[in-house]
């Protein structure tokens, strides 16, 4: 049975390149007891189902191609923004970790979780930008890495690649769950580049959650088969 799953880049830079692709997935009796196969087959670093839409909020499950997560971050923004084109005043998203809360912010969409829901990154600090670029993924046979750097400390700005074989995922084009285990390691607001050229912006919140958010793409629909 063949299926049509819609798929956007989450964290794209200002001119709408790059981003973190993810596939938006209605779930259906079709698709039950198959979403790690599908996330697999797709092989995005993760895919998520929507179970149900009500009122302003959104229930949804999300998946690598290894395993189901609790909470990511690109799922979230993505499918956030995706909802609210559609039309759907969405503000809340129930993912098994807890509570997602959303804001809206013109072309940008934030999402507001808790450090303790993010898988436990190994963060790797380097002397700057360029070490960060020349880090081989091969370097990488096991865990989760996150090596960064700063290009403007006083401006909370810094260079970021995310390494996950453990997640099924050799490396990571954007990484808002490592964005907000970082920002909540390092107390601070922050502005990442990570991968080829995506783009995330943290901000800390009371009660010691963590927002994190970008922009989104159009979105795309392609067929499974």
């Amino acid at each position: 049975m063949s299926l049509l799953i819609d798929v956007v880049n989450v964290f794209v830079d200002d001119e709408g390149a790059f981003g973190n692709p993810l596939g938006i997935v209605w779930a259906s009796p079709g698709t039950r007891k198959r979403e790690q196969e599908i996330a697999a087959d797709l092989g995005f670093s993760e895919t998520i189902f929507i179970d149900e839409v009500s009122g302003s909020r959104v229930t949804a499950r999300i998946f690598t191609p290894v395993g189901g997560l609790p909470f990511a971050g690109h799922p979230t923004v993505g499918l956030a923004t995706w909802l609210h084109r559609s039309g759907d005043d969405i503000t809340e998203i129930a993912v098994p970790a807890g509570l997602v809360k959303v804001r809206v912010d013109g072309d940008e969409v934030f999402v507001t979780a808790r450090a303790e829901w993010t898988p436990a990154f190994e963060f790797h600090e380097l002397s700057s930008p360029t070490d960060v670029e020349a880090v081989d993924p091969a370097a990488f046979g096991e865990g989760k890495h996150y090596v960064w750097a700063w290009s403007d400390e006083a401006g909370g700005r810094l260079r970021a690649r995310m390494f996950a074989p453990a997640l099924g995922i050799a490396e990571d084009e954007a990484t808002g769950s490592a964005a907000i285990r970082l920002t909540s390691h390092l107390g601070r607001d922050l502005v990442i580049a990570q991968g080829a050229g995506s783009r995330m912006r943290t901000h800390l919140r009371e009660g010691g959650q963590i927002e994190v958010g970008g922009a989104t793409s159009p979105a795309r629909v392609i067929e499974l088969a």
